[in-house]
């Protein structure tokens, strides 16, 4: 199938959910197997339009909400401001829109934990797991080499990461741009927000949840970007031991890879869901 991502309008439109009686802005697009995007912190489905389009310019139908909290969203309630909140949540707003089949769930970052928990909580709704650049490994490594919790990692050090990365997003497109579209709104529209979504991706340990998904024999599939400065490699082999044996794949770039190269990121989602990828992307 020719695939043309050139103009991701062209095979993305954006909908609107009724979620617990609140207006939720969603992506959506396209024909097939029905993946669910779950995007990062600080950004929403916009951020990741070319890389949606890829997907859809392959033969699959794609749904990404833009989560609560985030990218103009209302924020959940105190008490559901946890992994397990933001999980039920995706399960009202996928029942919201009609979506009761198995489905792919794929997340990026902060959209990884959600994704994840959403894994453990409802297993019959969620055929294959992705987690691209996920948070949840537990453990930050020093720069002297020594590991620790990740709560014990500085907010000030993740966000310092999370905004450098985004500032070397988009190049094409000036170095602020991502920054300036994304992060810069979010803050505005509910800082607070920001906030506690970072403290909670920042804090996330998740290892129970994967060593339990690995018990079920759920597929997991995980994408990491060898120059990430965001997730520490040592919560991401966390995350790989935690599962067993999950399906790998490593790619150059940052962070946020898969916003600056969505041709890749369509190939190598299309490979892993297709199981017909067995060796790393380098």
């Amino acid at each position: 199938m020719p695939v043309n991502t050139a103009d991701p309008d062209a095979s993305i439109e954006w909908d609107t959910a009724v979620v617990d009686s609140r207006r939720v802005d969603f992506a959506a697009g396209g024909d097939g197997e029905l993946v669910v995007f779950l995007h990062g912190w600080g950004l929403s489905p916009r951020a990741y339009r070319s890389s949606l389009a890829s997907l859809v310019n392959r033969g699959f139908r794609v749904i990404a909400p833009t989560l609560p909290g985030l990218g103009g969203s209302a924020e959940l309630e105190p008490s559901d401001r946890t992994f397990d909140g933001y999980a039920k949540w995706v399960g009202r707003f996928l029942d919201a829109i009609g979506v009761n089949s198995p489905v792919t769930v794929v997340g990026h970052s902060f959209g990884g934990g959600v994704a994840a928990a959403v894994a453990h909580d409802r297993p019959t709704l969620v055929s294959q797991l992705v987690l691209v650049n996920s948070v949840g490994g537990g453990a930050w490594s020093h720069s002297s080499g020594r590991e620790y919790p990740i709560r014990q990692r500085p907010l000030l050090n993740w966000c310092g990461s999370a905004i450098a990365e985004a500032i070397a997003t988009f190049p094409a497109r000036g170095p602020m741009q991502l920054l300036l579209d994304e992060v810069v709104p979010n803050a505005v529209r509910n800082a607070g927000s920001l906030w506690r979504t970072a403290n909670l991706a920042r804090n996330a340990d998740l290892i129970a949840l994967f060593e339990t998904m690995a018990e079920r024999a759920m597929p997991v599939s995980m994408l990491w970007s060898v120059g990430d400065q965001v997730i520490p490699r040592a919560s991401f082999d966390a995350i790989r031991a935690a599962l067993v044996d999950p399906e790998v794949h490593e790619v150059r770039g940052n962070h946020n890879w898969l916003i600056d190269d969505a041709e890749l990121f369509g190939q190598l989602l299309t490979h892993v869901l297709s199981d017909s990828a067995t060796e790393l992307v380098g």
